[in-house]
């Protein structure tokens, strides 16, 4: 059976959408998304999104698997894809107005906005060490600024949960990082149980980050959504950042506001559309 698929990207972290509204099931296994986002054999992506109905009142449902064919609560680059699909989908314009979308990490409400740009409630933070999770610390205390030990090195890291958990690490030359070495041995520490996203984060000034990630299931990529709303909040909690930032990361900018009044946190950035085709 040939399937119809939509390549967006957003920041460079690429994905492969499918319209699932048919079912909760999604149309391929883990399996097959591993084939699918293979850069040389397959169509090449950091993952496969699909848009199913909703459930709960919500309009839709994402489900994400990463290119290694785990499936993660959320992703902030791919909801951002996911809204200007879905817009796509119904054909008609979504501008100022937002979706409620079920994920494994909540609730998300993307809006499209009339700069062409996706704005993005992306709830609260979770901070305790249970919530994200990690033994670093008790279970009902934050992990903020505590030694952690990779590669014969410590580091002084930040966790915060966005749905998905990130380990932030503040360091004075994120392009010196050796990301494709050290980034596995954070996303595999045993002090995180379900594995993590690690964030490498360079402060220009309180209004500026520098970011590089390392996706746990992905490796490298362009953007992190939840990864850049992870290393705002940690950049607050180790004063070295202000409330409202420009992350920039290698495919781009985000800007990420962690909000005085309610306490949540809204990514804006991009969502671009590449080409279609059938599998």
């Amino acid at each position: 059976m040939a399937i119809e698929f939509t390549k967006y990207h957003g920041l460079g972290n690429d994905f492969i959408l499918i319209d699932n509204r048919s079912g909760l099931t999604p149309l391929i296994t883990p399996e097959q998304a591993v084939k699918w986002c293979d850069r040389h054999f397959g169509i090449g992506a950091d993952g496969v999104i699909f848009a199913l109905p909703g459930q709960n009142g919500t309009d839709y449902t994402m489900r994400i698997f990463n290119s290694d064919g785990s499936e993660p609560e959320m992703c902030g680059n791919g909801i951002r894809c996911l809204a200007a699909f879905l817009t796509e989908l119904e054909g008609i314009s979504r501008t100022q107005d937002y979706y409620r979308i079920h994920t494994l990490a909540g609730v998300i409400t993307p809006q499209l906005t009339d700069d062409g740009q996706v704005k993005v409630d992306m709830g609260l933070p979770r901070l305790l060490a249970q919530e994200i999770p990690t033994t670093l610390t008790t279970a009902d205390s934050k992990v903020i600024n505590l030694p952690l030990e990779v590669a014969d090195t410590t580091w002084d890291v930040t966790c915060v949960s966005m749905g998905n958990p990130h380990c932030i690490t503040f360091v004075d030359d994120v392009a010196a990082i050796p990301l494709e070495t050290i980034g596995p041995k954070f996303e595999h520490h045993p002090v995180f149980p379900q594995r993590t996203n690690t964030e490498f984060i360079e402060v220009v000034n309180r209004n500026y980050l520098k970011m590089r990630v390392w996706e746990r299931g992905a490796g490298i990529t362009l953007a992190c959504g939840t990864g850049a709303c992870a290393a705002l909040v940690a950049g607050v909690l180790n004063d070295k950042c202000d409330r409202t930032a420009t992350i920039e990361l290698p495919g781009g900018a985000l800007e990420i506001e962690w909000s005085q009044t309610d306490q949540r946190i809204y990514m804006t950035g991009p969502a671009e559309r590449v080409f279609t085709g059938k599998m």
